[in-house]
């Protein structure tokens, strides 16, 4: 193994152990040294490759940011479909398989939030929306959507809308270790929010009376 080899081995383990740490013990509570110790490398390899713990914690942000760029994350492989909302089901199970993958980055958000008041993450969820904007120009999921939504429904709202309930769902189940949230089983809220998100939560004949409302149709039947 080269010199080029061990350095790069050697930060992986730097970032693999302060992974391990940070998602545990939080960021506060975890030091330079607990890492080092944890990696089994010395506190100066730690410095020479990280001038801080606080790039280190960046560091492990920027990984989870990358990977869920990536187009072969099972939940954008699953979003680049053409068949958007017909397989809501298939995004929820990939949204689940997603949020175990990195189910530890995922807790740094967290951390973030509690030890740095979302100070790292402000940018990236204020970015969120155009970053879902260029997903669906690649892919051409935003073409395909406008044939398919009903009209006045924005492509990009009703994926981040899917997108960020799914996978908040399966932080709260994974993350937080909370099954069955909604007082029924897992399998069974996807169907029944697939069913919401396609169809809505009125009755067909509720939104064909005058306004839409329940109480519309209450007065009419009275």
């Amino acid at each position: 193994m080269n010199q080029e080899e061990k350095s790069k081995r050697s930060r992986e383990q730097i970032l693999h152990a302060a992974l391990d740490l940070f998602s545990r013990c939080g960021y506060r509570a975890t030091s330079v040294r607990d890492i080092a110790q944890a990696a089994r490398l010395s506190t100066g390899n730690v410095y020479h490759h990280f001038p801080d713990k606080e790039s280190i914690f960046l560091a492990l942000l920027d990984e989870y940011w990358q990977a869920i760029d990536d187009p072969d994350l099972p939940f954008n492989r699953a979003l680049a479909t053409d068949t958007f909302p017909e397989n809501l089901e298939d995004i929820a199970r990939a949204a689940r398989e997603t949020i175990k993958r990195h189910r530890k980055h995922i807790t740094l958000i967290y951390v973030d939030v509690v030890e740095f008041e979302g100070r790292h993450i402000q940018k990236f969820y204020s970015e969120m929306s155009a970053r879902f904007a260029r997903f669906l120009a690649r892919s051409g999921g935003d073409i395909q959507m406008k044939r398919r939504l009903r009209h006045g429904i924005s492509p990009l709202s009703a994926v981040m809308l899917a997108s960020r309930f799914l996978l908040q769902y399966f932080a709260v189940e994974i993350v937080f270790g909370v099954p069955d949230q909604f007082g029924k089983d897992t399998d069974e809220v996807i169907r029944e929010f697939a069913e919401i998100l396609r169809h809505g939560m009125l009755r067909p004949e509720v939104t064909r009376a005058s306004g839409g409302t329940l109480e519309a149709v209450a007065g009419a039947k009275r």
